[in-house]
């Protein structure tokens, strides 16, 4: 049996594959400190963010049977 590829495990649990294709990661600066961060600023940081295309390529290395 060949020697495969493998999944970088830190990758694959911060980062999420969507149905078209696009790799989502999670915002920063979410782990403390709330009640200084405005609601908004809040609402922005919990939703999911596309990965910037200049780690797609290195990002898709590390994951690539989650694609």
């Amino acid at each position: 049996m060949g020697k495969g590829l493998k999944t970088h495990r830190g990758a694959s649990k911060r980062f999420r594959v969507t149905g078209s294709g696009k790799i989502m990661r999670v915002h920063a600066y979410t782990g403390h400190h709330f009640m200084k961060k405005s609601k908004s600023a809040l609402r922005v940081l919990k939703s999911p963010a596309e990965v910037d295309k200049t780690n797609l390529k290195a990002i898709k290395r590390l994951i690539p049977h989650n694609l």
